[in-house]
């Protein structure tokens, strides 16, 4: 995945006490940090909060942060550890992903007949409701790879463990999830 020509500029500039680019980068990550920790936390609220947090502590661990390494996946990981931590403390919660399919079929506006959007919502949530099934090392690595657009070693880094377990874990998952859901569906 490319990155901005100007990432590392900007780490360097936040590393050196630089708000403003700090900034920048925020606001480069902000999307990607609240579905990551959406998919965690399963909770709007409790994503955003703990987003914030994640760049907040980021801030505090930019001196630790190696030069010449993409910001993401070091990000991604801080905001996965914060967002267990959210989870474990708050205990179970509904299951987000469908609400938010659910909210996003209504706000969408689709070019084609009433019926191919009514199957298309119930297509999505289906498989939403399967992949909140799952367990969930299997449901936040399909998250990561397929909600988020992650690749393998993002995602490893994000969820800290090895790319050869994402590749197991997922592979795994769509098997399950292929069980579950009909092919007609």
């Amino acid at each position: 995945m490319d990155r901005p020509r100007d990432e590392a500029d900007l780490v360097a500039r936040a590393r050196g006490g630089d708000r403003d680019a700090f900034a920048e980068l925020v606001r480069t990550q902000k999307d990607v940090a609240f579905r990551t920790a959406m998919l965690i936390t399963r909770n709007a609220a409790d994503a955003e909060d703990v987003a914030q947090e994640a760049f907040v502590k980021a801030w505090r661990a930019l001196p630790r942060f190696r030069s010449g390494r993409p910001l993401r996946p070091w990000l991604l990981t801080i905001v996965a550890n914060e967002a267990r931590n959210r989870r474990r403390a708050a205990g179970r919660r509904e299951g987000l992903a469908l609400r938010a399919a659910r909210e996003e079929a209504r706000i969408e506006v689709d070019a084609g007949s009433p019926e191919a959007a009514l199957l298309a919502g119930v297509r999505r949530e289906t498989l939403l409701a399967a992949m909140n099934r799952l367990p969930d090392h299997q449901r936040l690595v399909l998250g990561c790879r397929y909600l988020l657009d992650l690749d393998e070693r993002e995602t490893a880094a994000a969820l800290g463990v090895r790319p050869g377990t994402i590749k197991s874990r997922t592979a795994r998952a769509l098997a399950r999830l292929r069980e579950e859901v009909p092919s007609d569906v």
